[in-house]
């Protein structure tokens, strides 16, 4: 009688494991798990008698098989949750559309005032507000109050200057202190909501102004004027 070999024979595996295989759906998982108990029948069919495999190593396997599963299913639950969630921001957001929100974005100026809201430092003596055209060109400077916190914006200048044409512009405040400059920091500004988008998830604004803000990056919310 042959001698018994000291090595089980090499059992076929699939090319992907099955961690991969199970991020389709619950019934690929289902398929694998057939072949995993496949798998470790032929395991202890082929086994060696003087050395036959511990039952706590089935066990082990098997409890390994079935956390894999667990976490497969409950990323596909929470990928559910979030599209859901999704869903129902939109639909929350679309009445957002038509209002106006506080953000730091460019405004469309229309002729009516735009409500600004800057920020100097606490530490400034002066303010100044610093209006620039879509090019990036300034198109008006003025001193503010330190203190204001809102400014309702015209388009017309100190000193008798004339309004500004309507269009898309963008404002800063420069906080100064004895002639010298502290900061200069973008103001946030009232703009209309054209658009609610959903973004790789996330919720994103269209502004009057052509800017994209997030619905995260809203400040305030008002009805349009």
């Amino acid at each position: 009688m042959d001698p018994i070999s000291s090595q089980s024979p090499t059992i076929p595996v699939p090319a992907q494991s099955t961690a991969t295989q199970s991020s389709g759906s619950s019934s690929a998982l289902s398929s694998d798990f057939e072949t995993f108990l496949r798998m470790l029948t032929a395991q202890a069919q082929y086994q060696d008698p003087l050395e036959p495999i511990d039952a706590s190593d089935y066990s082990a396997q098997l409890a390994q098989f079935s956390m894999v599963e667990q976490q497969v299913l409950s990323n596909d639950l929470l990928a559910s949750l979030t599209a859901a969630l999704g869903t129902s921001n939109m639909a929350s957001l679309a009445g957002w559309v038509g209002m106006e929100a506080r953000a730091d974005s460019a405004a469309r100026f229309t002729g009516a005032p735009v409500t600004l809201v800057p920020a100097a430092d606490t530490s400034a003596d002066q303010a100044r507000l610093i209006v620039r055209d879509t090019s990036g060109e300034i198109v008006q400077s003025r001193q503010i109050a330190v203190t204001d916190r809102l400014v309702e914006w015209d388009g017309t200048g100190t000193a008798g200057e004339g309004q500004l044409a309507p269009g898309v512009y963008r404002f800063e405040v420069q906080s100064l202190s004895e002639g010298q400059i502290l900061s200069t920091r973008p103001v946030e500004v009232y703009d209309r909501i054209v658009e609610a988008q959903n973004v790789n998830g996330v919720v994103q604004l269209v502004m009057a102004g052509g800017d994209v803000v997030a619905s995260t990056n809203i400040g305030a919310l008002r009805e349009a004027r």
